[in-house]
């Protein structure tokens, strides 16, 4: 009798974890739905001011335009270790390269652009993995940066406004993803990288940025140190 009691006991604990383990997982599931129907209705369209605002609230405040797009994967595939730099290869509006960014055809984004003057676009939260940089393994770690040129050809300069703003976002970046400093090594081993790294049918983001990535790298650095 003793032995059949603890086992009822057993068969009673192994019941109730069960039926625990079926209403955790039905409670996630219909979460998960929800974030899902919630986050399709605001992809792939302008967004009011309240909308703007809620999402600015999970990503770089320096965010002055937003236009989600589905070329993404939701979520990341892990957590945010580095930086990726990238250029337009072209003279780009925000708002352009948001639709663009948007058209199943082109099967491309990035979390975020900077245009000539500066101003700074969001097409996918940096909890959502961009396709970018022709590496899903990086793009699951990156955040993942476009920045128009102001030359097309030749070097593919960038504006000293659309330098500046670069340099402010990766700091924002860094600091609210605690990445303690950026390190460019000139391959794929440091935590700030460029695409050229990850195919060879790219320049990207052509000679003038590559020039300057150790010192985006240092000027960042130093930024960072403000904030300790």
């Amino acid at each position: 009798m003793k032995l059949s009691i603890e086992r009822l006991k057993s068969l009673k604990g192994w019941i109730f974890w069960f039926i625990f383990c079926m209403v955790l997982s039905t409670v996630l599931s219909l979460w998960h739905f929800s974030s899902l129907k919630n986050m399709n209705n605001i992809i792939g369209r302008e967004l009011t001011y309240k909308e703007m605002a809620e999402i600015t609230k999970r990503n770089s405040p320096m965010t002055d335009y937003i236009y989600l797009t589905p070329n993404a994967d939701f979520p990341r595939g892990d957590s945010i270790k580095k930086i990726t730099i990238h250029h337009m290869a072209g003279n780009l509006d925000i708002k352009r390269l948001g639709k663009d960014f948007a058209s199943s055809k082109r099967q491309a984004s990035s979390n975020y652009a900077v245009d000539s003057s500066g101003r700074i676009a969001l097409y996918v939260e940096e909890r959502n993995r961009a396709w970018t940089s022709s590496s899903k393994e990086n793009d699951d770690q990156a955040v993942t940066i476009e920045v128009a040129n102001d030359e097309t050809g030749g070097d593919w300069h960038v504006s000293d406004e659309s330098y500046d703003a670069l340099i402010e976002l990766c700091v924002d970046i860094c600091v609210r993803n605690d990445i303690e400093r950026l390190v460019y090594t000139g391959d794929s081993t440091g935590n700030l990288t460029i695409h050229k790294m990850f195919s060879r049918k790219t320049q990207c983001p052509g000679p003038y940025l590559e020039s300057r990535m150790g010192e985006i790298a240092d000027e960042v650095n130093e930024r960072l140190d403000e904030f300790r």
